[in-house]
């Protein structure tokens, strides 16, 4: 089945094609889980949330966009947020606060990190997206141009601006 008549069947919420999902991506799903240190959510519980908001957004499909593409920008948008979150919890932890101070050098080190984060939360959503899909998930400007639809001129300038703001900060502290 090409990629449009695939697209169109998952849009009217053919079962079939849902199960040819489930089966075809499954395994690279969970991979793509694996790969961030998820505390709250299972590798498992991603694929599963990603074939649901699949299901629930199915008329937001394009056909004229491949549906790999599509299915994967779903999947980091999910991770993307439960990171988000993740990171918000652990900040708002009062506990971890004084664990980090009593660690050796690796706690200096899980400390940067962690304010790395929380200066990336602090960017706007676009720039936060970009910055995290090539910084962290080492994506190059042209895949996330692809992702976004975004030229690889304006990926550039969201990235130059977000390495700017997150260098400010880290001089500032």
């Amino acid at each position: 089945m090409d990629n449009k008549k695939f697209i169109l069947s998952l849009k009217k919420g053919n079962e079939a094609a849902f199960k040819e999902v489930y089966f075809n991506y499954y395994d690279k799903l969970i991979n793509i889980a694996r790969r961030f240190d998820l505390t709250v959510l299972t590798p498992e519980d991603f694929v599963q949330e990603s074939i649901l908001r699949l299901y629930n957004k199915r008329e937001l499909l394009n056909e004229d966009v491949l549906f790999d593409k599509q299915l994967f920008t779903i999947c980091k948008n999910i991770i993307l947020n439960h990171v988000n979150r993740e990171n918000k919890i652990v900040q708002l932890d009062p506990f971890k606060a004084d664990i980090v101070q009593e660690e050796t050098d690796s706690g200096i080190y899980d400390e940067r990190k962690e304010k790395l984060y929380n200066f990336i939360n602090q960017l706007p959503e676009q720039q936060q997206k970009i910055f995290t899909l090539h910084k962290l998930e080492n994506l190059s400007y042209k895949e996330i141009a692809e992702i976004t639809d975004l030229s690889e001129k304006t990926i550039a300038n969201h990235i130059y601006l977000a390495s700017k703001f997150i260098r400010k900060k880290i001089a500032d502290h």
